[in-house]
């Protein structure tokens, strides 16, 4: 196993989780963060626990590939400044009741990744730690105007509430999370976690509703009060947006009422217990929405965003 001390520096005393057994909520930041979901559930951790009290470091420079995400920086007329390094910490936080929890945000690993799943096992059993739950997003055929599908998974089936959607064996790109879930359910620690199904057509950008559900299944199996409906104004602010896009573009419109109608003779078929391949229509795929919807979400990027009609 790999030796896990080498890659965290851990506070040695936190007299606040004294008799205390606090779960670990995880964000990682890169290949599962689709619409930016589980950042910006993170970023409303961060504010409700007005930041909190760094309890750990990771040692960033062990796991992160700086040329292949290489980081920003500022350069002002002629030296540079503000260099934006990156960071994993661990940080006590608290919720809206003031009950204590622990908070790792990073970038996911893109090395070492037994190193890191060693070193988060250094924190759990430091801080003796109930449970790891990690928060995730993917792109998914599913359209936005339907409520959004959460898969969960853990180290042990009674951590989980209600049944998976999913049968049988699917093999799936790894990842940082998963591996480390699989670790810690293999040295006896109880992990779970949560991924939120993002439309693809909208993957690209900032999809608030898909945080919403993170931060309430967080609430579901922790009993931590996160306030999820804080990010309700910019949600609705969200969806006003594309409703307004998709009510001036019929054809990227019709697209989208066809991946309505195939979602929801998925979940007829589904409930009903008749197969999922009911329906022959063909699903719309990625590439049919993304292409136009690269141009409203130009939109968005630009300083005036206004209708041009």
């Amino acid at each position: 196993m790999a030796d896990g001390s080498r890659f965290v520096h851990i506070v040695d005393d936190v007299p606040e989780l004294s008799g205390q057994k606090p779960v670990l909520v995880l964000v990682l930041h890169g290949f599962l963060d689709a619409g930016n979901a589980a950042g910006i559930a993170a970023d409303h951790l961060e504010e409700l626990g007005n930041g909190g009290k760094v309890v750990a470091t990771f040692d960033v420079d062990e796991f992160y590939d700086y040329r292949a995400r290489r980081p920003a920086m500022s350069f002002m007329r002629d030296h540079y400044e503000q260099y934006d390094a990156p960071r994993m910490t661990v940080r006590l936080m608290r919720d809206q009741q003031m009950l204590p929890y622990l908070f790792l945000r990073g970038p996911e690993p893109d090395s070492r990744w037994e190193g890191f799943a060693a070193a988060v096992r250094q924190v759990v059993e430091r801080f003796d730690v109930s449970s790891v739950l990690s928060l995730a997003a993917v792109p998914m055929a599913v359209p936005h105007t339907r409520a959004i599908a959460i898969t969960p998974h853990a180290t042990d089936p009674a951590l989980i509430q209600g049944e998976s959607r999913w049968q049988g064996e699917l093999r799936i790109p790894s990842s940082a999370h998963a591996l480390l879930e699989l670790r810690l359910g293999e040295w006896g620690h109880s992990a779970l976690g949560f991924v939120a199904h993002v439309p693809h057509y909208l993957s690209q950008m900032g999809y608030p509703r898909a945080a919403i559900a993170l931060l309430e299944q967080t609430e579901a199996a922790t009993g931590l009060s996160l306030d999820a409906g804080a990010l309700a104004e910019s949600a609705e602010q969200t969806d006003q947006e594309i409703a307004g896009y998709l009510a001036n573009n019929d054809e990227i419109s019709q697209v989208v009422e066809g991946l309505e109608q195939q979602y929801d003779s998925f979940q007829l078929a589904e409930d009903s217990g008749m197969s999922l391949l009911a329906d022959d229509s063909p699903l719309p795929t990625g590439e049919e929405i993304g292409a136009q919807f690269e141009r409203f979400l130009a939109g968005l990027d630009a300083p005036d965003n206004t209708d041009e009609t």
